[in-house]
């Protein structure tokens, strides 16, 4: 019974990172900022892996420089890739966080795009596309899938990477 008590309990980090992302959703975006560093530093760089990849793949859309939103996106990643499947089960949206993989490697796509990296670019890319396989049929699925073929267009189309394209701030 208490096992079942502690699953049920909200993760109080993941809530208020997510009282965060509506700030940032809503378009305060400096003041987002400001929370997820503040967030980060009670996390610590050593912290909980759910949440430091969670923070850090949030706190890359707070970002105005695409150099500092690349830096917060591989946090997200490298934080992602250590996560242990215990951890995950210790959360109730465990299914959510492996759903990231595709939407994790198409922001560092497109984040390699606006830095002028195009092979970088298609590598993530291709990474997103082969994790876009373990998504549901669902509007984040749908959406994050249309982002990556969007992205492989421009691309396959050569666009240039100067030109500002990118997939949404905000994400699916």
């Amino acid at each position: 019974m208490t096992e079942r008590q502690e699953q049920a309990v909200p993760d109080a980090v993941m809530t208020r990172i997510g009282q965060v992302v509506m700030l940032c959703h809503a378009g305060d975006r400096e003041e987002a900022r400001h929370r997820y560093l503040a967030l980060w530093a009670e996390i610590g760089e050593d912290g909980d892996l759910l949440h430091r990849c969670t923070l850090a793949h949030y706190m890359a859309d707070a970002q105005d420089d695409p150099c500092d939103e690349l830096a917060w996106d591989l946090r997200a990643l490298t934080a992602a890739e250590e996560l242990t499947d215990d951890r995950l089960v210790r959360h109730e949206g465990a299914l959510a966080v492996r759903a990231l993989y595709p939407s994790l490697h198409l922001n560092l796509a497109a984040d390699y795009v606006r830095l002028g990296r195009t092979d970088a670019a298609r590598s993530h890319l291709r990474r997103a596309r082969r994790a876009s396989a373990e998504l549901g049929e669902d509007t984040y699925s749908d959406g994050v899938r249309a982002a990556i073929s969007r992205l492989e267009l421009r691309l396959g189309e050569g666009g240039t990477a100067g030109d500002g394209w990118g997939p949404p701030r905000q994400r699916p």
